[in-house]
């Protein structure tokens, strides 16, 4: 998760709620910015002392419960009637206890200890960054080798059908290794609980949400770095707020339902539910918090959408939890004695994979969250380096960033398996993964196969699109873009060089081609003496992009020399490029 709320820093004990807690900062970082006060009010409906509420009811029509909330004093700010949940506003200390009492509500919970922001009635876009000149060359980082990304790539850089959503502080589109795979139609920003759909109002008001995108899925453009799935599409759901990066309830719900009304297959959640660290069933409030997130993240995953989360960075056993000293974090904190009832959302909620952090190899990150039965899987957390907002790059540490390295093998996985369930791909994600034993730690229980500290292991994103051994021999590629256009033929070249005799049998042929309509294409691999070894005649009708993995018996050909990938369009009207290619031999 973010490790403790994002809102203020990207430090331990951060009070907002990023990664469980805010992300970790690499050291040296700057220090936070102060909180922001909340804006003068920006409209004639603001009023202090208003506070947000979730009004739980039956899925379906809610009008009448709607009708109840304005006549007791409170006005209703959005409503999700297709899971019975309302967020109300209310400057009246009365309102939730009146509330229980109407007929057809079944909970009513404040979702703050704070005022709701003036803001939140005129939302201001966020600032969309100047852009830095990222220079060439993007070598490959230890956690994409660590999790053999780098290796699965040779078979699949994901699908662009794939969409994955970024619940977080918002993330910088322009970016220019973000760009090429950003999916702005279906970005928003989720913001105090109602979807803010104009453009630009998904990017990041921090720098957390771009750091993860960038993990996911930064392009495979031969610049900055490169993302786990570098060909999935990523959307921007903004679910942090301006001046402290708190992540409500409300703005959580709203973002797992966009999520399933949008078509994510997977979602990176990598925070906790602000104001609470942990939320009790026993407390009323908090009781209609764990059940309007259940209900939406049910929703979401009733659509096809998995959801993934972060543990969190307390180092703390989730399986044993005593006492809860970080909550409320929007106003005062107090120590208060916990049960393991008590449930750190959304990633201890039915269905959600909860993921800890690895250090160096398979270590435990030290700040990692761990807990018997609650880690499913792990992945590598400590000095990630990624993008930031104005065309930047840094490092962070945090379960915040493990998550996103889970959240791209589980894009290769719905890649390579389409149509596939989400509990299909909590299997695949809990089965690929390379089983950790306990080091030696006496907080650690379990088996190598399944423990406290890694779950089911440290995922592995070769295994996950179907490759068990790293591909044989030398691996040569071509990025540069080469325009396909209408009844045209388009060349690629590669030259092979150093490699001894003749290509072997089973040439691999990664080919990245974006065009709408395949069916217009003629795909070939040339060799260096001019044999031509088809790989795709005109096949796939209607579907955008090729983007796979060929085997060639090119076992005659002499390995050295120029290679090239043909692409002959047949047809008016689709245009588009061959992206990129490689040959592995």
């Amino acid at each position: 998760m973010l490790a403790a709320a994002l809102g203020a820093a990207l430090t331990f004990g951060a009070p907002a709620a990023l990664a469980g807690t805010a992300p970790v900062a690499p050291s040296g970082a700057s220090a936070p910015a102060p909180r922001a006060a909340a804006p003068a009010s920006q409209s004639a409906t603001w009023a202090a002392g208003t506070r947000a509420y979730l009004v739980i009811t039956a899925p379906g029509d809610s009008s009448a419960v709607r009708s109840a909330v304005t006549a007791n004093g409170g006005t209703v700010f959005s409503n999700f009637d297709a899971i019975g949940v309302i967020v109300a506003h209310s400057a009246s200390a009365s309102f939730a206890s009146t509330m229980r009492g109407v007929s057809g509500v079944q909970q009513v919970g404040a979702t703050r200890t704070s005022d709701v922001p003036a803001d939140a009635y005129n939302p201001a876009l966020p600032a969309n960054p100047a852009q830095s000149t990222t220079p060439a060359g993007e070598p490959v980082r230890a956690d994409m080798s660590q999790i053999k990304a780098d290796q699965a790539w040779a078979v699949t850089t994901g699908s662009s059908s794939v969409k994955v959503g970024i619940l977080d502080t918002g993330v910088d589109d322009q970016h220019q290794d973000l760009a090429p795979n950003f999916n702005a139609a279906d970005s928003v920003s989720c913001a105090y609980g109602k979807p803010d759909t104009r453009a630009g109002a998904w990017r990041d008001v921090d720098t957390h949400g771009t750091h993860v995108a960038g993990t996911i899925a930064a392009a495979k453009n031969g610049k900055g770095v490169v993302g786990v799935a570098p060909s999935v599409k990523i959307s921007a759901v903004r679910v942090a707020e301006p001046g402290n990066s708190f992540f409500f309830a409300e703005n959580t719900i709203c973002g797992f339902v966009w999520a399933g009304d949008h078509g994510f297959k997977v979602t990176n959640n990598s925070y906790y539910t602000d104001p609470w660290q942990f939320n009790c069933p026993d407390n009323i409030d908090q009781a209609a918090i764990i059940e309007g997130v259940k209900r939406a993240q049910e929703y979401a995953e009733g659509k096809g959408s998995l959801q993934v989360a972060a543990a969190g960075n307390e180092n703390y056993d989730l399986a044993h939890k005593t006492t809860d000293s970080a909550s409320p974090n929007d106003s005062t904190p107090v120590t208060r004695t916990i049960t393991n009832a008590c449930l750190d959302i959304p990633t201890e909620l039915p269905g959600v994979v909860t993921v800890a952090a690895n250090g160096t190899g398979t270590t435990k990150a030290s700040f990692s969250n761990f807990g018997a039965g609650v880690i499913d899987v792990a992945a590598p957390g400590s000095d990630v380096y990624s993008t930031l907002p104005g065309g930047k790059y840094g490092t962070k540490s945090g379960t915040s960033m493990a998550t996103p390295h889970v959240v791209g093998v589980a894009a290769l996985l719905a890649s390579a398996n389409p149509g596939i369930t989400p509990a299909q791909l909590r299997d695949k994600l809990a089965t690929q993964a390379n089983d950790i034993a306990c080091p030696s730690d006496g907080r650690c229980t379990g088996t190598a196969a399944n423990n406290s500290f890694f779950g089911e292991g440290q995922v592995d994103a070769l295994k996950a699109v179907g490759g068990s051994t790293p591909p044989a021999g030398k691996y040569f590629e071509n990025t540069a873009d080469f325009a396909i256009n209408d009844n045209a033929t388009v060349e690629s070249p590669i030259t092979v060089s150093g490699v001894t005799g003749n290509a072997p049998a089973t040439l691999k042929v990664g080919v990245d081609i974006k065009h709408t309509y395949i069916g217009d294409l003629k795909v070939d691999l040339v060799a260096p003496d001019g044999s031509v070894y088809t790989l795709s005649n005109r096949t796939g009708g209607s579907t955008d992009n090729i983007v796979q993995t060929f085997t060639v018996n090119a076992s005659s050909e002499v390995a050295n020399g120029v290679w090239k990938l043909r692409v002959n369009d047949n047809a008016n009207s689709d245009t588009g490029k061959i992206d990129a290619w490689n040959l592995t031999f």
